[in-house]
């Protein structure tokens, strides 16, 4: 049965493949063909033979009928064929169409499913939206709650900000404002509005301006807080000293935002330490005085002590004097422990080398510590185990009272037996490092004091050797500072009961010798001198040494006799003792410069002890000489600034003219100005000028004080011109004219006065104002 299906499969095909016509006709000859066959087989069969005209019949007869029935037949084939084709090809879309609507189907069971998914999420979402909505709600009212608080905690601590008398503020990255506090609004005079995006060459003069952006670079630099001081200007000119301190800010990731600085008015605190400096300058006045006072018999001790060393004298007469001398000199040596012990507080201790002869040194404090010893029975040497360089360049004045100031230590110290210093010097490298070693058989120094002794006022005391230390305890202390100050240093090595070594290191260049020319004193001009003085001994010892000189001395014993000569007198030079009963030698000397007057050399006399002479010549003088006056000292000068003056008669001193008139009016007030200006325009508008001033002046004093404060030369004199300015347009002459002195840097000591000046100006306008006042009341009856 297969096989027939498969067989009538392949004809069905060969049909479809050939078609119906050539199918046709390719069956019907195989049909006749087998028909022919099948013929002649049964005709054989039957018959025995196959005639020609039987085979013939055969094939007529299925050329006749087989085509036709083939053809009928393969037209029912085909057209059954084509059925059962469009048969398969229905069934083939049916299948299709029962596989797309299953697959519809499962589609829309999924999308049903899906949309009760959807379904059931979209209200698990809208309980979700009104669970979030009110936490939303919630969310808000309490941010709103806390944007409340935060917005008061703002205007809190911005009014605690503003509050601040502290300058606060924020600048940039690009060194803009960004924000500001009141206290730098006022300081500015711009709103924080105005403020933010200026930046300080906008806002501050270029000076101060410089500084707040160098200031402000090291903090980006360096990314560390600063804090320095300086002066910043009020918009209405007024000065104030602050401690500024900057540092940098960040943002939560690290990021660098630019800086905030803080500032601090201390101009009180400034004032203070102003105040505090002055107080150390009337200090450093006050023991100057007392050194004067002092010193004043002491250097006449000295002076005429000397000179008696040059007369004939007994050698115990000789031995005598000399041990006055060497007294009075070891006196003065403990005055200047007394000066330095000031300047060693103040760290202003100062060294003046000169090429000096170490032999010579050395035999001078040999024969002066050998006095000393000898006074209390010791037995004193000095030994120089080495060569010594023929000159060195060193302070020789500071090195002796280092060596003295150990010698009379070891001489204190000492009951009996010896003092002896060892000098030692090794040269190298143009170095001469010396070494003194002071030892003496005294008590010794316990092992736990010797680390103190070198401490200012610390005084050894032993009780079981019954010695209790005397003086004043800072000889040491001056002395190792000294001793440091030039290079070296002093250590001690002691033993209780053995004695005491002090070793004085120091390296001191070598310099070339100096070579004495001498003074010759009979080459001299006599010189006609006048000597302001008010000490009898010192009076003594100088007119005696200037007339040993050849020259002729007239003495005024105070200020205003020595100005009441000069304006009579011709005098070749003039020496001013400083201290003086009625007023100072600077003070006489502004009186004779202000006078505007051909004068001598004006030489200062002094009891200190001279390092510096910048600070007379700054005050006035010429030069200045210490006390007793030496016959060197005096050559010098009168070689120096006498001998290089040609003065005559015609050109006295005639202070005379410059006197001032005692009428009170004419001595404050400007009256010919003032009479004139009055007839022309009357009283009422010189009234109006004076309310206007007394109204200036407070405001023009609190900004000049913090000028001076702040010694802004240049803003003091600013200020001081428009004082005098003011001062002239009411005729205030007194007034004037010190405003004239304030504004006028380049007078001599204007530094020294200016603080004078402005106290004058304070005390005295509205005394003048009054004086004026009174004035304008009498002139108009």
């Amino acid at each position: 049965m297969k096989q027939i299906k498969l067989l009538a499969q392949y004809y069905v095909n060969l049909l479809v493949k050939l078609g119906i016509v050539r199918f046709s006709m390719l069956l019907a000859l195989a049909l006749i063909a087998l028909a022919v066959v099948v013929q002649v087989t049964i005709t054989l069969v039957l018959n025995g033979s196959v005639h020609d005209n039987d085979i013939l019949r055969f094939v007529i007869f299925g050329l006749l009928i087989t085509p036709w029935a083939v053809y009928f037949l393969s037209v029912v084939v085909d057209q059954l064929e084509k059925s059962r084709q469009h048969l398969t090809t229905f069934i083939e879309k049916l299948e299709e169409m029962r596989f797309r609507d299953m697959e519809l189907n499962r589609q829309l069971t999924y999308n049903v499913e899906q949309l009760n998914q959807e379904i059931e999420e979209r209200k698990r979402a809208e309980v979700a939206r009104k669970a979030a909505i009110l936490s939303l709600k919630k969310e808000v009212h309490r941010r709103e709650k806390a944007q409340l608080e935060l917005a008061e905690q703002t205007a809190l601590l911005r009014s605690f900000i503003d509050a601040s008398p502290d300058l606060i503020y924020y600048r940039n990255e690009k060194g803009k404002f960004s924000g500001c506090n009141k206290a730098m609004e006022d300081l500015t005079g711009k709103r924080e509005s105005e403020l933010v995006g200026l930046t300080p060459w906008d806002i501050y003069s270029k000076d101060i301006a410089s500084k707040v952006v160098e200031t402000d670079q090291q903090v980006f630099d360096n990314n560390v807080s600063l804090t320095y001081e300086q002066w910043l200007i009020y918009s209405d000119g007024q000065k104030a000293y602050f401690e500024l301190r900057k540092l940098p800010f960040y943002s939560q990731d690290g990021f660098r935002l630019g800086l905030v600085g803080f500032g601090r008015e201390i101009t009180e605190r400034k004032r203070y330490q102003d105040e505090l400096e002055k107080v150390n300058q009337d200090k450093i006045a006050f023991i100057s005085t007392i050194s004067h006072e002092l010193r004043t018999p002491l250097n006449g001790i000295v002076g005429l002590s000397r000179m008696l060393l040059d007369t004939r004298l007994s050698c115990e007469q000789s031995d005598y004097l000399r041990t006055i001398h060497v007294s009075a000199i070891t006196l003065g040596n403990i005055f200047n422990d007394i000066i330095d012990l000031d300047k060693y507080d103040r760290s202003k201790l100062e060294l003046v080398s000169q090429p000096i002869d170490l032999l010579d040194f050395m035999t001078e404090i040999e024969n002066i510590s050998g006095l000393m010893a000898e006074q209390q029975g010791l037995r004193f040497s000095l030994d120089k185990i080495t060569l010594f360089p023929p000159s060195v360049m060193l302070d020789a004045t500071r090195l002796r009272q280092i060596l003295w100031n150990l010698v009379g230590n070891a001489v204190k110290f000492t009951k009996q037996g010896i003092v002896n210093v060892v000098a030692r010097c090794n040269v190298k490298d143009n170095i001469a490092h010396l070494q003194f070693d002071v030892g003496d058989s005294g008590i010794g120094i316990p092992l736990e004091e010797q680390n103190k002794i070198f401490a200012m006022y610390y005084q050894v005391q032993q009780e079981e050797n019954n010695l209790h230390a005397v003086g004043t305890g800072i000889g040491l202390a001056v002395s190792r500072k000294l001793a440091r100050l030039m290079g070296g240093d002093i250590v001690v090595d002691s033993k209780v009961g053995e004695g005491s070594t002090f070793t004085v290191t120091l390296g001191v260049p070598l310099s070339e010798p100096s070579k004495d020319i001498g003074i010759i004193i009979v080459e001299q001009i006599p010189l006609k001198i006048l000597l302001v003085e008010d000490i009898e001994l010192n009076i003594t010892v100088t007119v005696d040494l200037l007339e040993g000189l050849g020259h002729t001395v007239i003495v005024a014993r105070c200020g205003k006799k020595a100005l009441e000569i000069l304006p009579t007198t011709y005098f070749d030079l003039l020496l001013l003792d400083i201290q003086l009963p009625d007023m100072t030698g600077f003070d006489i000397v502004k009186v004779l410069r202000d006078g505007n007057v051909s004068l001598p050399p004006l030489v200062a006399l002094t009891a200190n002890v001279i390092k510096d002479k910048t600070e007379y010549i700054a005050r006035g003088m010429d030069d200045a000489i210490s006390k007793p006056i030496s016959v060197s000292a005096v050559v010098d000068v009168i070689e120096r600034l006498v001998m290089q003056c040609h003065f005559s008669k015609e050109q006295t001193v005639v202070l005379g003219q410059k006197r001032l008139n005692n009428n009170l009016y004419a001595t404050l007030l400007d009256l010919e100005m003032l009479s004139s200006y009055v007839d022309i325009v009357g009283p009422v508008p010189v009234y109006k000028s004076i309310i206007m001033f007394e109204k200036l002046m407070p405001e023009y004093l609190q900004i000049l004080g913090s000028n001076v404060i702040a010694k802004d030369q240049r803003s003091i004199a600013s200020k001081a011109h428009q004082i005098k300015s003011a001062a002239c347009s009411i005729g205030l002459k007194h007034i004037q004219k010190v405003a004239q002195k304030a504004q006028s840097p380049d007078l001599p000591a204007w530094w020294e006065n200016i603080t004078d000046w402005v106290d004058e100006i304070q005390a005295s306008y509205s005394h003048d104002l009054g004086v004026l006042k009174q004035w304008l009341n009498e002139y108009k009856k």
